[in-house]
């Protein structure tokens, strides 16, 4: 059995170098969208939470990453989506493929207004 990271470092460290590249790409992306939230495992994913709410998560997978909001954020930008898979509240991003950073950018700060002015917690 593989040991769970303990870190995000070695979170991004476990995949392979394309996965890895985009991870750290979302990272840099996380960190820089949301300067006031604080980086964490949860569900051994890469989580960014703000006065200990999750605000988003991403995750790597065998042929993508994720990138993982509330539905009421990701419904929102439903319309600028059209040419990604989408889940529940998450988007599947390839690997290789260029990352919509601006539209993160977007989504991350519409997430943190959410819960800021309308108290939108995690998914239940």
């Amino acid at each position: 059995m593989v040991a769970k990271p303990k870190d995000v470092d070695e979170y991004i460290d476990s995949f392979p170098d394309n996965a890895a590249r985009l991870l750290r790409e979302l990272r840099a992306l996380s960190q820089r969208a949301a300067p006031d939230t604080t980086e964490e495992l949860k569900w051994g994913n890469p989580a960014y939470l703000l006065d200990g709410t999750i605000m988003f998560i991403y995750s790597g997978h065998k042929e993508h990453a994720n990138f993982v909001f509330t539905p009421s954020t990701r419904e929102s930008f439903d319309d600028e989506l059209t040419d990604f898979r989408t889940g529940k509240g998450s988007i599947q991003l390839p690997y290789g493929e260029p990352v919509p950073t601006a539209l993160l950018e977007r989504m991350i700060k519409h997430r943190l207004e959410e819960f800021e002015r309308d108290g939108v917690l995690w998914m239940s």
